[in-house]
């Protein structure tokens, strides 16, 4: 077993001034593959420091060295592709397929992308007779999630260096080994020192300390609703800017002239990506009273293909969750669903087995009603809530029953009819029929999903300040 026991600042791996260490666990045998050393608030200080004193020299330099930099980060990933989705796979659970794919592939597509975006971005320009000139931050603290642990560090730190900021990356505490090998590649890449830097540790103690900081300038953090109102409050003090990607509960509403079977076997998927472990995920399916029955005969069938697995074995669509207390988690979330009177069509667990590994299998609950507690907070699992509904208006009122805004889906016989419900709903991306998913389009909430974008050309200009030059 692996012990790394020191931070990415200043261009050099530097011995951590934490004692405690952070054991990475594979969700699939409920091993202890690596530990990481804990840090603490002076390393957020020496890596804020660096970060400081790399910032003027980097904010100068041309949109076209940042892209070299950027595309050279983004050759690293790909050449590293298989290495990175195994480690990945053994953190937190994805089968290697999608590991492959999603964990590994769009990490490298958010650093090419924005080498293309800012190489051709208008950083000035003349508006009502003022000149609009767009400007870095300064510092970005960057705080990741586990469920896209490589994907989630991407969008921040490739766009805010794009955009000529220098960034602090806090990786979760149960992910972190992929991070490592991102520092790796940026180091090869010769990116300048200071301009990357890496701090391990818990949430309470790196997290909070790189919300805070002073010489922070702008937060940008993906996680949990609750800890995202922390983030902001913390980040208050200073008056930071704060940008939040944070929890979601989104609907796909099927119309009434819907294909059903193209649109529950999607619905699926939909909810169930990535064992469901995706803020996005499309977790509430919106029915018409009148094709309940057919809806549930139809998921039943189309669940067959989503085979609960270990990672490695090439069948597997649905791995373990992330850990022991998610894998609790989500059963507690199913106990609470048949309390509370939803109907099981699928699955169902209410206790993990007797076998090693974070599993769950997934669960179908019908006639779930606004009251419950299944329709209301998210699960974070293969769980999918059915809801019925008798008009189109009272569809719509139940997509946007909801404190979140993050995501939704529509599906309707043209495109023209799924558009104009699609507008109706409030979220900050919506899909229709069977749009494939847009890695470089803009990505985040409305309500309490969070504040700001993330990838594309939005995603830079989420790094950019705004300065008007008048005469």
């Amino acid at each position: 077993m692996k012990r790394y026991d020191s931070h990415y600042a200043n261009g050099a791996w530097m011995p951590s001034t934490g004692t405690a260490v952070l054991p990475v666990t594979d969700p699939a045998t409920d091993e202890v593959i690596a530990e990481v050393v804990s840090g603490s608030a002076s390393d957020v200080d020496r890596a804020v420091a660096a970060a400081r004193e790399a910032f003027p020299a980097w904010s100068a330099t041309s949109a076209e060295e940042r892209a070299a930099y950027l595309g050279a980060i983004a050759q690293g990933l790909v050449d590293r592709t298989e290495e990175i989705a195994i480690t990945i796979s053994r953190e937190m659970g994805s089968p290697m397929w999608f590991s492959r794919m999603v964990q590994a592939g769009l990490p490298a597509n958010s650093f090419a992308k924005a080498a293309e975006i800012v190489s051709t971005f208008a950083f000035e320009s003349e508006r009502h007779g003022a000149r609009i000139v767009r400007e870095p931050y300064g510092v970005v603290g960057a705080i990741a999630p586990w469920n896209y642990p490589l994907h989630q560090i991407a969008l921040k730190v490739a766009y805010a260096i794009a955009a000529g900021n220098t960034v602090v990356v806090k990786p979760s505490e149960t992910t972190p080994l992929n991070a490592i090998a991102l520092a790796e590649i940026i180091d090869a890449a010769g990116l300048p020192p200071g301009v990357f830097n890496l701090v391990f540790g818990t949430g309470p103690e790196v997290g909070e300390a790189i919300a805070g900081h002073p010489g922070i300038d702008l937060v940008s953090f993906t996680g949990s609703t609750r800890a995202g109102r922390r983030v902001g409050e913390l980040a208050s003090a200073t008056v930071k800017r704060v940008a939040l990607e944070l929890g979601g509960k989104s609907p796909n509403v099927v119309l009434d002239d819907a294909d059903l079977t193209l649109a529950v076997p999607a619905a699926l998927q939909a909810a169930w990506i990535n064992s469901g472990q995706t803020c996005s995920a499309l977790t509430r399916l919106i029915v018409p009273r009148s094709k309940l029955a057919e809806v549930e005969t139809i998921a039943v069938e189309a669940a067959a293909a989503f085979t609960v697995g270990a990672p490695q074995e090439e069948t597997t669509v649905l791995g373990p969750l992330s850990s022991r207390a998610q894998q609790e988690r989500v059963l507690g979330f199913v106990r609470k669903g048949i309390d509370e009177g939803a109907r099981v069509v699928l699955g169902g667990e209410t206790e993990p087995d007797d076998t090693p590994g974070a599993y769950v299998r997934p669960t179908i609950f019908s006639d779930v009603t606004r009251e419950m507690t299944i329709h209301r907070e998210e699960i974070f699992g293969p769980v999918l809530a059915i809801e019925p509904y008798d008009t189109e208006e009272e569809a719509v009122e139940l997509a946007n029953d909801t404190i979140y805004g993050l995501a939704g889906g529509v599906w309707a016989a043209t495109p023209e009819r799924a558009r104009e419900v699609a507008r109706r709903i409030r979220a900050g991306q919506v899909s229709i029929n069977e749009a494939e998913f847009n890695a470089d389009a803009p990505f985040g909430g409305y309500k309490q999903s969070g504040v700001g974008r993330e990838a594309g050309e939005f995603g830079l200009e989420e790094f950019l300040e705004i300065k008007a030059i008048i005469g």
